[in-house]
């Protein structure tokens, strides 16, 4: 069964301090599965930044970062808070089944 992840946002201009939110959407018709994050800086590895996994209710946090997920609307969203030079990055979310 193929998932399918979608995120819509283009580039975005983000001042230092600034809060700012990436939304990612999926298509699943699993009940256990992980979520993340990852961030690219320019010509570097790929960095996770934070993981959900679905089971749980409560969202993640992980120092600035912190995530709004909601399981019935399939929506993964990520907040980053208090915006610094080195979170100038490509984001992406990722889906992996826990089967």
């Amino acid at each position: 069964m193929a998932q399918t992840v979608t995120q819509t946002q283009p580039e975005m201009s983000v001042q230092e301090a600034e809060t700012v939110t990436l939304s990612c959407t999926y298509d699943t018709s699993e009940s256990d599965y992980y979520l993340f994050w990852y961030k690219q800086p320019p010509s570097r590895q790929m960095i996770l930044v934070i993981r959900q996994e679905a089971y749980k209710q409560q969202n993640a946090t992980e120092n600035r970062f912190s995530v709004n997920f909601q399981k019935a609307a399939k929506s993964f969203s990520l907040k980053i808070s208090d915006s610094q030079l080195g979170d100038a990055a490509m984001y992406f979310c990722a889906y992996r089944s826990a089967q």
